[in-house]
């Protein structure tokens, strides 16, 4: 039973054993693949020192959002979520394999035309943006096409996942298990990248990407005794009426519309991780150790933030608090931008990470409440190309701009770019200031959207 508002239980989700299941496994599968983010930047920055490079792991990872989210969310509504993950899932471990052979045998690998031509490629696109001394061995567009590879896994994987949760927990404990969710995922992000930039030191990137796939196999274990039951989307007739019904839905609903732009922006503006590999070698001279701690400073403020949302009341000023905390990321950006200290950097960071999930918190809650659940991989779909490819689209902005005009001016632009957003969505979409309690009982949704969701058990 619910714990009344007097009776607020901060763990109420975990009283699933379903979402204890999923949420021990997926916290594990986060940790392998933080540890492999850590891994997989250092390595290409320490193979070819060009920021281009940085930019085209976040390509490497937008693409497959940008190109297959819409039937991925399809797919996520046609079929059996759990399945999904764990056949995503696989397709991930095999990967990580693949990365960790490519390192071990960098030296050894056969210069077959199409890697040399890829290379080649690779070496005019950064010489575009005024990198001509840079060289790119064959091994780095392999390491490209896997991790393309595992883009296309992560855009299938996150349209069943996200939605998944609503079909572990009953309704009155989804935004717990939101906000819970979101902590277990700081803190696999907290302990992924220090794990990642200590086993680097002392074993090298191949165990990195052992361990990811190592992580992968628990969760693809910890999913086989779950059984969800979840609402199955029905044929709509055209198949490209019902690709494209995910976005109507959102196009329809402001709240959400005005949210997701909102961190599209944000993140595609003012995210400085991609460029932490250079700012680690060359501003703060920290090493593998200390790029590891940074990447974990902005988890270590999230994960704050996320624990103590989850033992608050619930938010009653949803709208105005996800506004001042948008700006307060972009502020803390730009101070990151300008510190020349560790320990100042790392501090703007943590400040990042806190800012950055209060966002999440009402964003995840607002889609799932107000989304029927036989829409909901539709619409969690269009909501990762929103924020999915803002995030890996940030990296190859943020790389693009490092090689043209330097990373601090790349950074702090971005943060002030945030900050603009913010004003923006906020005079455009009052929808957001009006977003009040995220418990209280949703607006109703508009039968067109409805019709548009069509939906058996």
């Amino acid at each position: 039973m619910a714990a009344s508002p007097e009776q607020h239980d901060p763990y109420l989700a975990f009283r699933s054993p379903a979402y204890r299941a999923y949420s021990i496994g997926n916290f594990i599968a986060v940790i392998g693949r933080q540890m492999l983010g850590v891994a997989i930047g250092y390595e290409v920055f320490q193979r070819t020192h060009s920021a281009t490079a940085l930019g085209l792991i976040g390509l490497a990872g937008a693409l497959p959002i940008i190109f297959l989210a819409l039937p991925a969310g399809q797919v996520a509504d046609r079929f059996n979520r759990r399945n999904i993950i764990i056949v995503t899932q696989a397709m991930s471990v095999l990967t990580s394999l693949g990365l960790m052979l490519t390192s071990v045998l960098a030296d050894r690998i056969p210069a077959w035309p199409i890697l040399q031509m890829a290379s080649r490629g690779l070496q005019w696109l950064a010489a575009a943006f005024h990198e001509g001394s840079v060289t790119f061995r064959t091994e780095i567009p392999l390491m490209f096409a896997l991790l393309l590879l595992n883009g296309v896994a992560r855009t299938f994987g996150w349209a069943a996942r996200s939605p998944v949760v609503a079909n572990l927990v009953p309704r009155a404990a989804l935004a717990n298990a939101i906000t819970w969710g979101s902590s277990l995922f700081e803190i696999g992000s907290i302990t992924g990248p220090a794990l990642g930039g200590l086993i680097i030191a002392l074993l090298g990137f191949p165990a990195v990407y052992a361990l990811d796939a190592a992580c992968g196999f628990a969760f693809i274990m910890f999913l086989l005794p779950i059984r969800i039951q979840q609402e199955r989307a029905r044929p709509e007739g055209h198949p490209l009426r019902e690709l494209f019904s995910g976005l109507r839905f959102v196009g329809q609903t402001k709240a959400i519309l005005a949210t997701i732009t909102l961190d599209l922006f944000a993140v595609l503006l003012g995210g400085a991780t991609a460029l932490l590999p250079m700012y680690a070698e060359q501003i703060l001279h920290i090493g593998a150790l200390g790029l590891g701690w940074l990447r974990s400073a902005q988890s270590l403020g999230a994960v704050a933030m996320a624990v103590t949302l989850a033992h608050l009341p619930p938010l009653k000023k949803a709208g105005w608090t996800m506004l001042f905390a948008v700006a307060a990321f972009g502020a803390a950006t730009i101070l990151f931008g300008l510190s020349r200290s560790f320990w100042l950097s790392f501090g703007a960071l943590v400040l990042v990470g806190a800012a950055d999930n209060v966002s999440v918190v009402v964003r995840h809650t607002l889609v799932q409440v107000l989304t029927p659940d036989a829409m909901r991989g539709r619409v969690a779909a269009v909501n990762n190309i929103f924020i999915g490819s803002s995030n890996e689209l940030g990296a190859f902005e943020s790389g693009i701009t490092a090689a043209l005009f330097g990373p601090v001016l790349s950074v702090i632009a971005g943060g002030i770019g945030t900050i603009l957003v913010v004003i923006a969505v906020g005079l455009k979409w009052p929808e957001v200031r009006q977003i009040g309690s995220l418990v209280a009982e949703p607006e109703k949704v508009p039968e067109a959207e409805l019709e548009s969701s069509g939906s058996n058990t």
